[in-house]
């Protein structure tokens, strides 16, 4: 995927930022020194720039960013799997919001996409009617163009819905001709991104270049999205919040998880993708048939910086970052080889905690005495440069301060990260998901054979036996656990947890955990250690945030949510 950087709401300075930030581009433009609409619209090399440079947006949460908050994988160091160990401002922001709801106001909203996301609407909304009005294509590329936009216009949507449930529809240019825009209900902001969703996966062609929306994107978004209406449905129950706008009918509920189901088996069907025995090398290896949508990079001259953020420090010679590290609780999920619960209270684990666990542990975590680039990984105290620190001890302590790094994502062939950064690819939407998806929504239905079906499915590509999921109670246990292993380090577990109206429950008034690992005799001695300086907070406030109050007084038609 090309990396494209747009930086005004018009399509003509659009399209010539796109020309300036392309890579190995070269398009003669009359005249050379200003870009004319009409021309734009009657090439279709320009209407190609520009849709392409559309695709920045999934870029923004590229290894799981967050846009303005830091670095890779805050959202997961927003969730319990992740600790970020820093406890300075910048390096440590994560940390601070984590320990106080109250970093949360419309002053400063800790979590804000809002601007950034309406100026992408507002981008793709122009580029929909220069089609319709302007554009020389033919018919059936108009619609194709227009399917592609409006998938980029949900996935925009559907961060921002995340974030306040109740937002402003923008669907036509139109609209931009008035200046006071009220919030639509939460309700009709997931309906309008599955009614786009549906566009796009009807238009779209089968089969997706790299880096671009095909109808297999379009239907793994949309069983991401019905999933999060259904599951806001029947979780939220105006518990947390009294503004009328927010919330989702629970009448609706089984309609939203029907859709959701739909749109993975959609996406099943198409035939295109599969689940990929060899766990580790999905997220190294370009050609992987996991990924549905993903952002390439091509070194030397795009690439990122994820192994320099999260790699053990005697990779670079000191010299990696170590943003954040996995928590013991996320280490724990884990299961064993055979399937069956790990426990720090069995004997057998206690006493050799890291041997028969199952496939995905071995491809996610570096713990003490992995094997990794050639050397032993020692995470114990005797190592004062990769070992054990205690959180707090250092402002930025660059090791780990649970016990363990995080290897997934990372390329075990790049020795020499700092000098020639990273490539390996994010992948945006992963048919792994697709799965989990279909089970969930199967469940919610009490169809619990089909859910156990898919959920064993995937497991079995896990090398782990089939999962039972008798009842609704138990199915959502496992597929809670499932998601948490599966799913780690690629930026999901926060907003499961909210959409499951659980976050309260699981990140508030406690303290994540690490392993203190010390030399004793032939082995190690493992001590369970606070991972946190203090408590977590989060509050039922936090399921809806604020909206930044600078947009609540230049639109007089939006009004605050309320409790805020």
């Amino acid at each position: 995927m090309r990396n494209l950087k747009v930086l005004k709401y018009s399509a003509l300075t659009l399209i010539s930022s796109a020309f300036f930030s392309m890579n190995s581009c070269s398009i003669d433009v009359i005249p050379q020194d200003r870009y004319v609409e009409e021309s734009i619209w009657s090439d279709p090399s320009t209407i190609e720039l520009y849709i392409n440079g559309m695709y920045a947006e999934v870029k923004k949460f590229q290894f799981g960013v967050f846009p303005g908050l830091g670095y890779d994988n805050a959202m997961d160091a927003l969730a319990d799997g992740m600790k970020f160990t820093s406890n300075t401002p910048g390096n440590g922001t994560v940390n601070i919001l984590i320990s106080n709801a109250n970093q949360f106001s419309p002053a400063s909203v800790g979590l804000n996409y809002w601007s950034s996301a309406y100026e992408r609407i507002r981008r793709v909304n122009e580029f929909i009617g220069g089609l319709k009005t302007k554009s020389q294509l033919s018919a059936d590329d108009q619609v194709k163009y227009e399917a592609e936009a409006r998938f980029i216009r949900a996935y925009t949507y559907f961060w921002l819905a995340k974030l306040h449930g109740s937002v402003i529809i923008f669907n036509d240019i139109a609209q931009y001709s008035t200046k006071d825009n009220p919030r639509s209900s939460e309700e009709a902001v997931y309906d309008f991104m599955i009614e786009d969703l549906d566009f796009a996966a009807t238009n779209l062609p089968k089969s997706n270049k790299d880096g671009r929306a095909g109808k297999g994107a379009a239907y793994a978004l949309q069983s991401r999205v019905a999933l999060f209406a259904g599951s806001i449905a029947k979780n939220d129950k105006k518990q947390f919040n009294t503004d009328p706008l927010t919330g989702i009918s629970q009448a609706k509920a089984n309609a939203y998880f029907t859709k959701s189901a739909e749109a993975a088996q959609a996406t099943i069907d198409l035939g295109l993708y599969e689940l990929d025995a060899d766990f580790q090398s999905i997220f190294t290896n370009k050609k992987t048939k996991e990924a549905i949508l993903r952002v390439d990079f091509v070194a030397p001259t795009v690439t990122h910086q994820y192994d320099l953020g999260y790699a053990p420090p005697k990779d670079a010679l000191g010299n990696a970052l170590v943003y954040g590290v996995p928590t013991a609780e996320l280490v724990n999920e884990f299961e064993m080889k055979d399937g069956s619960t790990f426990s720090w209270n069995n004997p057998d684990h206690a006493a050799d905690p890291y041997a028969n666990r199952e496939p995905r542990f071995y491809a996610s975590i570096l713990y003490n005495g992995a094997s990794w680039k050639g050397r032993t990984i020692n995470t114990s105290i005797a190592d004062v440069n990769e070992g054990f620190i205690q959180f707090g001890t250092q402002g930025d302590p660059k090791r780990t301060v649970t016990g363990y790094y995080a290897k997934k994502m990372l390329d075990p062939t790049n020795t020499n990260f700092v000098v020639n950064k990273s490539s390996q690819s994010w992948i945006e939407l992963r048919y792994a998901e697709v799965y989990l998806n279909l089970a969930e929504a199967k469940a919610q239905l009490g169809e619990f054979a089909a859910a156990s079906t898919a959920l064993s499915t995937l497991r079995a590509k896990r090398s782990l036996p089939a999962a039972s999921l008798p009842n609704l109670a138990k199915a959502m246990e496992v597929i809670e656990h499932e998601r948490t292993v599966e799913l780690a380090f690629e930026g999901h577990r926060f907003w499961d947890l909210r959409r499951w109206r659980k976050a309260h429950i699981e990140l508030n008034g406690k303290r994540m955990t690490g392993h203190k690992i010390t030399p004793e005799g032939t082995g190690f001695k493992y001590e369970v250690m606070p991972a946190d300086a203090s408590d977590r907070s989060f509050t039922g406030k936090l399921y809806y945030l604020p909206i930044p109050e600078l947009e609540v007084q230049v639109n007089l038609g939006l009004t605050q949510i309320q409790g805020w």
